[in-house]
């Protein structure tokens, strides 16, 4: 009986001991033509074994990569792609350089800060003007999105006056509509609410009085008496 600690390293599980044992075979047979279309052979069943390579736009280089580290790199054989060396193959990219900024408002972000330079450096001033009234709606859109209360236009004025060194003012109040829940008792009324109406969007409601609708006249109606 054989153990896996008697045996060679397993280079790739993903493709088996048997294929190994195949690649092994191939590199101690001497006729370079009876080598080469074995190695074809193993290409296309390596493929069988791992079908979720077929998706990937390279796949077939990738196996033949993989033939070749199976090999430890030492099988003699024509590739149609650049054969790969232990050097080539273990290769680490190198390190990306992570964008570190520090934004001077974090709760705004750096690209305000972006516009805001960019406001700046215009000298038209109606341009300047526009970019004063969207950097404004930004801000109270974002405190918006933060915070429950409502923020009032005076602390807008005066944050953007603070970052821009009072260089950039607007006139008129950037309006953004603030989302408040309402309560369901406040919005259908409590018997609405358990017979699960819902209103239509788009349609007023028409106003009901004591005795129904107003705009309709009242009708009388008169108990039917049977001959």
């Amino acid at each position: 009986m054989e153990y896996n600690t008697t045996r060679n390293k397993l280079i790739m599980r993903e493709y088996g001991r048997h294929i190994q044992n195949m690649v092994e075979k191939i590199r101690s047979i001497e006729d370079k033509e009876r080598r080469q279309r074995n190695v074809d052979a193993i290409i296309e069943f390596m493929g069988i074994l791992n079908p979720q390579l077929k998706s990937m736009e390279d796949y077939r280089q990738k196996l033949w990569d993989h033939i070749f580290l199976i090999s430890d790199f030492q099988l003699d054989v024509e590739s149609p792609y650049p054969i790969p060396t232990a050097e080539t193959l273990k290769l680490k990219p190198s390190r990306l350089p992570y964008p570190k900024k520090y934004p001077k408002y974090s709760h705004l972000g750096v690209h305000l800060e972006k516009v805001v330079q960019k406001a700046l450096a215009d000298e038209n001033t109606d341009k300047r003007s526009g970019f004063a009234h969207t950097i404004a709606y930004y801000m109270k859109l974002a405190y918006n999105n933060w915070h429950r209360e409502l923020v009032h236009d005076d602390a807008i004025r005066q944050e953007l006056n603070a970052i821009t060194g009072g260089m950039l003012e607007f006139s008129s109040t950037p309006y953004v509509k603030a989302y408040r829940e309402r309560d369901d008792d406040q919005r259908f009324g409590k018997r609405g609410k358990q017979m699960g109406y819902q209103p239509r969007q788009g349609v007023k409601p028409i106003p009901q009085g004591p005795m129904g609708n107003k705009n309709r006249p009242q009708q009388k109606f008169q108990k039917k008496r049977y001959k």
